[in-house]
């Protein structure tokens, strides 16, 4: 308890490790909560929360809480789970798909993700993954960063096609990306091309936290 009062006037580390996927991570206390951060870029919960929650209200809160099968690439500490679960309140089954096991521990340690019963974590590659699916989904959500770099296969025309592939009708994408330089900003504008046809909508939240923008893809047909 102490350390959480501590935390609104110092970020308080409780916990910190090394990883071969995300070479550092670290939970600390920042403001009453505890969050999740790499080297460079906050991974779990704080200014990565209040992102991800604005894309869902973009999409409805409403929406998602009628959804059924939920899909999350990259887990990290589960904050847009628990967005979902304990804010929207929704019962869908959510598949989480995170690449470092160490990131996983983390989450079911300090993150509470072992307690919430409509959860599946998977350790496995989120471009592997996406070639062998199970079932198709309302919502996918693509959260993925390797400290605060995005890899290359997220806006690749093969990717975003096997993402599209795994919705639903009216189903959503609901992807995070990172600007920090001006390729960025054409990066997005080509990963949109991609779904400029009349089987898509498409909008985006510009600027969110600065340095993120929030792609939301919703599939028609």
């Amino acid at each position: 308890m102490f350390k959480k009062v501590l935390s609104y006037f110092i970020p308080v580390t409780i916990f910190r490790q090394k990883s071969n996927v995300s070479k550092a991570l670290e939970v600390t206390w920042a403001n009453g909560e505890l969050v999740l951060d790499s080297q460079n870029t906050n991974y779990s919960y704080g200014s990565l929360q209040r992102i991800l929650r604005k894309g869902l209200k973009s999409i409805g809160f409403e929406k998602v809480r009628n959804m059924d099968q939920i899909l999350v690439l990259g887990v990290a500490g589960g904050s847009v789970i628990k967005t979902i679960v304990d804010e929207i309140d929704s019962k869908a089954h959510i598949t989480g798909v995170e690449i470092d096991k160490d990131v996983i521990g983390i989450a079911y340690k300090y993150f509470g993700m072992k307690n919430i019963p409509n959860l599946e974590i998977i350790n496995d590659d989120a471009f592997e993954f996406v070639l062998k699916p199970k079932r198709r989904y309302n919502l996918v959500i693509i959260d993925i960063f390797q400290d605060s770099v995005m890899p290359a296969f997220l806006f690749e025309e093969y990717f975003a096609q096997r993402v599209a592939f795994l919705l639903e009708r009216n189903g959503f994408i609901m992807f995070n990306t990172m600007i920090l330089k001006e390729e960025h900003n054409q990066r997005n504008v080509n990963y949109l091309s991609q779904f400029s046809n009349e089987k898509f909508r498409v909008k985006t939240i510009p600027r969110v936290e600065r340095h993120n923008e929030v792609i939301i893809i919703e599939k028609l047909d």
